[in-house]
């Protein structure tokens, strides 16, 4: 018996898997697009089909679908988002033609599994035709881009609460350290005293403004062309339909979606897309600075700045006994450059379109999900495995602070900014304290410079012991 079907489409005849449910035009793209060797995103079948299936209820609605062909490709539709005939969907995420080729895929499977619930058999398409039937009243060009922002949707909220457990982190270590006096430093020299939950409260902050444009991001997304069909125009497609399917969707896929208000414009241009990928990137080049100071205050044990500890993770080294290096920001600064480099493959598709179509959305939609994962992934193990489990000996980062020439500076009002660095400048050399210096020199007494190196109060704004500067 013959382990293939024979199937004909615009090209000829063509031999399929017999038990395939998709048909000649999935086979040919397979065939053709051997790219990355990667299956499709599961996020984005599932959004074809919603689509799908919100258009087959609507081409009913409006009397161009009869309720028998409706109803089996709405239970095919069901099939396939419980979470059946994955496999089925073959084509590589990058391939030619703007997505026809997934697109088709879906048609195909879709009329497939429909046919044999009304008695049809694979191939044969005698009871539901993949264009006529389940693509009815929609293009690839509108179907792929709607369907590729739903799924970036659905990854950013998925990305957005990893962000959440991350800023959480960060404010539970800000309080934690809320006490601890440390050295700030800029441009790795020693500057004023900070506090080191200054420091992780600060990581929050930028951490959590990434929040507020993925929201914005989200909000530039949920605006689509479904409805304008090959070009914007709609053409093919019933006028209550267009108007009226992306209602209907967003019911099928619990989403507050939007149908754009000029389908030409939003068919030709891509910058949504865009901006979504900048806003990947900012947040990426942020929290790679943060995985930078993590490395940088923990590097030592010894002879480092060593002013926290990272979890140990693993071993550092095949040579080096008892190394352990800080693998966990080094993977996010890996991400980030993964991130800021799809950006750029993002920045050159979506400037790449001419005229009523930009053909190279299915790498758009590859770079960006790449990225969203990839810092899921990368946030999630910093949370988990770095932030949670930082520690700092409070007394260590204080006699720091107490060596530290930089403590100068609140001085200066009162000395004088020349006095204060030749003072600077001597203690360097002579290894004497800035302190020592000062009460040697006769600048000021004990009491008067014990009001002064308050260094709790050096982390808030303010000049120290005003009234001393008042009284001179």
């Amino acid at each position: 018996m013959s382990e293939f079907r024979l199937e004909r489409d615009s090209l000829g005849e063509l031999n399929i898997p017999k038990d395939a449910y998709y048909g000649a035009n999935s086979y040919r793209a397979y065939e053709n697009f051997k790219i990355t060797d990667k299956a499709m995103d599961p996020y984005f079948i599932k959004a074809i089909v919603e689509v799908k299936k919100a258009c087959a209820i609507l081409n009913n609605k409006v009397g161009i679908l009869s309720d028998k062909k409706m109803q089996a490709i709405v239970d095919a539709c069901d099939e396939i988002l419980a979470g059946k005939y994955l496999d089925q969907f073959i084509v590589d995420p990058i391939q030619g033609g703007a997505g026809t080729s997934f697109n088709m895929n879906a048609n195909e499977v879709i009329a497939n599994i429909a046919n044999l619930s009304l008695g049809g058999s694979l191939g044969h398409y005698e009871h539901i035709h993949p264009n006529d039937h389940v693509n009815l009243g929609q293009s690839t060009n509108d179907v792929i881009p709607t369907a590729g922002k739903i799924a970036i949707i659905r990854y950013m909220d998925d990305l957005y609460e990893e962000v959440e457990k991350l800023v959480e982190a960060f404010d539970k270590k800000s309080k934690e350290f809320d006490e601890y006096i440390k050295m700030g430093r800029t441009q790795l020299q020693d500057a004023v005293p900070i506090t080191l939950g200054q420091e992780f409260n600060a990581y929050r902050r930028v951490v959590k403004r990434g929040l507020k444009r993925f929201k914005a991001a989200k909000k530039e997304l949920s605006y689509v062309n479904l409805g304008g069909t090959a070009i914007g125009t709609g053409l093919n497609a019933d006028y209550y339909f267009v108007e009226n399917i992306v209602t209907t969707l967003s019911d099928i896929t619990g989403l507050d979606l939007n149908q754009a208000n000029d389908l030409i414009d939003a068919t030709q241009n891509l910058d949504g897309f865009l901006f979504t990928s900048s806003v990947l990137k900012t947040f990426a080049a942020s929290l790679s600075k943060v995985a930078n100071d993590l490395r940088l205050l923990s590097s030592g044990p010894t002879t480092g700045i060593s002013d926290f500890k990272l979890p140990a993770k693993q071993a550092g080294s095949s040579i080096m006994p008892g190394k352990v290096n800080p693998v966990i920001p080094e993977v996010v600064n890996q991400v980030a450059f993964l991130v800021i480099g799809n950006d750029m493959t993002v920045t050159m598709a979506v400037e790449a379109g001419q005229l009523e179509l930009n053909a190279f959305e299915p790498v758009i939609f590859y770079s960006l999900i790449e990225s969203i994962t990839a810092l899921k992934g990368a946030i999630s193990t910093l949370t988990l495995n770095c932030v949670e489990g930082i520690t700092a000996n409070k007394e260590k980062l204080r006699r720091k602070v107490e060596n530290s020439v930089a403590i100068i500076t609140p001085f200066a009002p009162h000395i004088g900014y020349d006095a204060a660095s030749a003072i600077a400048k001597e203690s360097m050399k002579s290894d004497k304290s800035v302190r020592e210096l000062i009460l040697e020199k006769g600048l000021m007494d004990e009491a008067e410079i014990d009001k002064i190196l308050d260094y709790k109060r050096m982390t808030r704004p303010g000049i120290l012991d005003e009234e001393h500067m008042e009284k001179n």
